[in-house]
């Protein structure tokens, strides 16, 4: 290995070097995002394999795009958020991703009081039991618990109604809830 494959570059560094094509540019910001954005993806991903698709449809996305990147905030949010937008388009191209649902309106004390099904996991079981979630259920339960957006972002961002996306996330969380007993009693 060369020394400007193991070279650390600052984020404008390594802007300028992918823009300019340069390959060890572009193996080292991949090397220091690959990992954080593995994980990323694993979350939305069914399994590694599935993941590792994501990381690297992603990583094109990243290199393609790079003249995008405006330098407002990091670039390491900046890959994150193509990555998260990667693993859902990958998402969408799976058939059957989310039905449309009527009105949730009666559910919603429930999503707003019942205790999070995530909170008491280690990092580990909660990604082998997201793992297991229906794609739209592990996509909106993600998106709402662990990235933080509203059910009008997710909605927005999937291409659903709002109902669909609180409908999405109390299932997963009864799915979660079911996987997490059973678990407990084997």
């Amino acid at each position: 290995m060369t020394n400007d494959l193991m070279q650390q570059y600052n984020d404008q560094e390594l802007v300028s070097g992918v823009l300019r094509g340069s390959p060890s540019h572009q193996t080292a910001l991949y090397r220091q995002f690959s990992v954080p954005m593995f994980r990323v993806v694993l979350r939305f991903a069914r399994d590694k394999a599935e993941a590792e698709d994501m990381l690297q449809e992603g990583f094109v996305r990243v290199y393609r795009d790079m003249a995008q990147f405006r330098a407002e905030g990091a670039l390491g949010g900046w890959i994150r958020r193509i990555m998260v937008n990667t693993a859902l388009s990958h998402l969408r191209r799976q058939r059957d991703f989310l039905r449309d649902t009527g009105d949730f309106s009666p559910f919603e004390n429930l999503l707003r009081t019942e205790e999070d099904v995530s909170s008491n996991l280690d990092a580990e079981k909660l990604m082998t039991y997201l793992q297991k979630l229906p794609p739209g259920y592990r996509a909106v339960f993600n998106l709402y618990a662990i990235d933080g957006f509203s059910h009008e972002e997710i909605a927005e961002q999937l291409g659903i109604t709002i109902g669909t996306s609180k409908s999405q996330l109390f299932k997963a969380r009864e799915f979660l809830k079911r996987i997490v007993d059973k678990s407990f009693i084997s």
